[in-house]
């Protein structure tokens, strides 16, 4: 597919839910963590193509507050992953201009994960051709309940008052405030849920839903995702 697209084409805040990892493995013979790691090498990839195609903003779904309920040698092994992919990465990610943040609640996150995220998130917040945001320990409706507490608490402290409250000011206690809407939601591994993803920001987005396993995902796969996006902008009749 060609992309010959203008700017307004293209969409400015791309989600994509990873999913597929463990089917991967699984169709191979390999253990589940094999599939997480190769779900990374597509990560690479696709911050990649993203900065190049011209997307500003992707936010990638990498563990949700329901991925708790894993096998814990399943989760301590993707905690160690999200680790070391930040401190391998955090070269390329300030050379190639990426500001990169936590999306998600750091409560029972690993001390040295947090760390290393907060260090990357210092190092690289200046750098704007692209901001990848992890939504690690995410879930779309813990950050409209975390959103509507902190509304509570300002309330009673007198700082906000009820006729205040409008969706401009909920979304400024959303994480990461400064964040603008969804325009295009992918999935990969054929699944047509949002799976509690970007619940609040998802309101007007594109959902895209693709049968690639997420270690398969390639640039011709993000192009296809595109072009569905701009068909349903320009006002194409599709059935996405």
């Amino acid at each position: 597919m060609s992309m010959n697209l203008s700017q307004m084409d293209i969409p400015q805040h791309l989600g994509i839910i990873m999913d597929g990892n463990g089917r991967w493995a699984q169709q191979r013979g390999l253990p589940r963590i094999a599939g997480h790691q190769q779900g990374v090498q597509a990560v690479k990839r696709t911050v990649e193509d993203c900065a190049e195609i011209g997307v500003k903003i992707l936010t990638l779904y990498t563990f949700s507050t329901e991925n708790w309920c894993r096998p814990k040698s399943e989760v301590d092994f993707l905690m160690r992953l999200a680790e070391e992919y930040t401190m391998q990465e955090l070269p390329g990610l300030q050379r190639n201009g990426v500001c990169l943040q936590l999306m998600g609640s750091r409560e029972g996150l690993p001390v040295s994960l947090l760390d290393i995220l907060d260090k990357a998130a210092l190092q690289t917040k200046a750098n704007s051709c692209l901001n990848l945001n992890l939504a690690l320990n995410y879930g779309g409706r813990a950050e409209i309940m975390d959103a509507m507490k902190a509304i509570i608490s300002d309330h009673q402290q007198g700082n906000l008052e009820v006729s205040q409250i409008d969706e401009a000011t909920f979304s400024h206690y959303l994480y990461l405030p400064d964040l603008p809407d969804v325009d295009l939601i992918v999935r990969t591994g054929g699944e047509r849920r949002l799976s509690n993803f970007l619940l609040w920001r998802a309101a007007n987005a594109v959902f895209w839903s693709m049968p690639v396993l997420w270690p398969d995902f390639r640039k011709e796969h993000l192009q296809e995702a595109i072009g569905i996006y701009t068909k349903q902008m320009r006002g194409g009749n599709d059935n996405a």
